[in-house]
């Protein structure tokens, strides 16, 4: 049977709002591009010919790569459904990740050795593992999420949004106050409470022309600036990096305390943007997703990128600016360029700095958020508890940062003598280790025992003790009867909660008033739009 002519032609190559679209995403992608490169030049100090060389070109090709495939798939939808309003997921270098592997991987390694190369590796090393457990949770992702709560996951991503994606933006912002807040006016305005602009001028493009402008005109940006980032425009085309990959595994073990607990984060986070999608209307593989996602990372990592793509939270905003199947190819074809031309330079020297980085602060503000609006009330204490592990680890980091940049550290400092001036570094650098999994253990088990389903509550303990005995959590490396003290605690918790248990306490009930007191899928279709329908009453039997 020949298919239909409708879904043959439903959804046209380019629409005008795959353009509105276009613009916001592509400044958002545009902001995580130039700040990776700035942590990777100016953070880790690795050379600037291998970030322009190397790094960059090798994230333009797996970002072009996985918004291709993305793009087919969106078309494929639309043939399949004969619908002309399928909207393709956004796709783009994972921003929780960027931050991760530069202040947690790849800072340490370079402050110790003071080897930029060196933390290179170990960053492209963590970012081939975060791909290879993307590629098995295409197929354990889904019992994973099943059995752990809501809240502990978006708890810990919100602990990520405050710290490590929305504090150095903020800082940044407030150096220069008079370009950066007119700017995150516009795109609170925009993009929060909805404003259109006349003429539908995107949004993006607003915020980043008038930051631009005011920066200019005020005399913050310099011409001879420009001209010398103009010479050092080239091409750079990537390669396979296998010595760099091969140099980071040596030392394996360190690496997955985070790239466990971030890969697991990274396939469930793409389970709820597929499961958020499909609300919004258009259904996708979750199979596909995540081999794609682990295909970009593993490619990425072997041509020298230590930063791993991901689908990007937002496909229901995307899809109500107008955008439907184009808007993130474009978005990576001309990231693409970018990053193969070596523009990214002359870009850094033409848009200034207070301009661009408001775009971050919001996303770091709306994921945030996205985890109070996503879970019951009687759950927020949980999410605030997974939060602290990774307050823990920014802050121990600043620490450590601020101490090297006077030429000195902990040891040499004492922690006695940093306990007393009210900085507690033992508690904060043990809190803060393997931050992400700490998190999400810690807001599960809050999560059972705010429900009283302590059987839960206790099994989450003693996996938490375990994980602690072998450094996974809490531990300065991974190794077995690393951190036995603090897995005995967790036991002990473990203990307690099964006397709850055993006293017979019934579990929380629902709270009628709070329409996001159920479970998690219904949870999603709700704050997707979509009210699930009541199943009918039962019929009275008759007499």
């Amino acid at each position: 049977m020949s298919t239909p002519a409708l879904s043959r032609t439903a959804a046209p190559l380019w629409t005008r709002g795959d353009l509105n679209a276009f613009f916001g995403l592509f400044v958002n992608m545009l902001v995580n591009v130039l700040v990776l490169s700035g942590l990777v030049l100016f953070v880790i100090n690795i050379p600037a010919d291998d970030v322009s060389g190397v790094i960059l070109p090798a994230l333009g090709i797996e970002l072009l790569i996985g918004n291709l495939f993305y793009f087919y798939l969106a078309r494929k939808l639309a043939a399949k459904t004969g619908r002309t309003d399928v909207t393709a997921l956004p796709y783009g270098p994972s921003v929780p990740h960027m931050f991760i592997v530069t202040l947690v991987i790849m800072l340490p390694i370079y402050l110790q050795t003071k080897d930029p190369i060196r933390a290179w590796a170990a960053g492209v090393a963590w970012a081939f593992v975060i791909g290879v457990i993307i590629l098995l949770g295409a197929f354990v992702g889904p019992y994973v999420r099943k059995f752990t709560p809501r809240a502990a996951m978006l708890g810990t991503l919100a602990g990520i949004s405050v710290t490590f994606i929305s504090m150095r933006p903020a800082a940044q912002m407030w150096e220069a106050t008079w370009i950066a807040l007119p700017v995150f006016a516009i795109i609170v305005a925009g993009f929060v409470s909805g404003v259109r602009l006349p003429g539908n001028v995107p949004i993006g493009l607003a915020a980043l022309l008038v930051g631009s402008a005011i920066g200019w005109i005020g005399g913050y940006m310099s011409a001879p600036d420009v001209t010398d980032a103009a010479k050092q425009i080239g091409t750079g085309l990537p390669g396979l990096e296998f010595g760099h990959l091969l140099d980071g595994l040596k030392e394996l073990s360190p690496l997955l305390a985070t790239a466990i607990p971030l890969g697991i984060y990274n396939f469930t986070e793409a389970m709820s943007n597929v499961e958020s999608a499909a609300a919004a209307g258009d259904e996708y593989n979750l199979r596909h997703v995540l081999l794609a996602d682990g295909t970009g990372a593993v490619v990425g990592a072997c041509m020298g990128s230590p930063f791993p793509p991901a689908v990007y939270i937002g496909h229901p905003g995307w899809k109500d600016a107008g955008g439907r199947v184009s808007y993130s190819l474009a978005t990576g074809v001309l990231i693409f360029l970018l990053c193969t031309f070596g523009l990214f330079p002359l870009l850094s020297a033409l848009l200034p700095i207070p301009a661009i980085v408001p775009v971050l602060l919001y996303i770091g503000l709306v994921i945030g958020a996205q985890a109070f609006k996503s879970v019951p009330r009687a759950h927020y204490a949980a999410i605030v508890l997974a939060m602290i592990p990774n307050i823990a680890s920014w802050g121990a980091g600043l620490v450590d940062s601020a101490l090297s940049a006077a030429n000195t550290n902990v040891d040499k400092v004492g922690a006695g003598a940093l306990t007393n001036a009210g900085v507690i570094t033992p508690g904060l650098n043990t809190l803060g280790q393997g931050a992400v999994l700490a998190g999400i253990v810690l807001g599960a088990i809050a999560v059972f025992l705010i429900d009283r389903k302590f059987l839960w509550a206790a099994g989450f303990s003693f996996l938490a003790g375990a994980l602690a005995s072998v450094g996974l959590i809490h531990g300065a490396r991974v190794h077995l009867f690393e951190a036995p003290k603090i897995g005995l605690g967790y036991a002990l918790m473990g203990v307690v909660c099964v006397g709850f248990h055993l006293m017979g306490i019934p579990e929380r009930e629902r709270d009628p008033t709070d329409p996001m007191d159920v479970d998690d899928r219904t949870a999603d279709l709700i704050e997707a739009g979509h009210r699930p329908v009541p199943e009918p009453a039962a019929v009275p039997a008759l007499a």
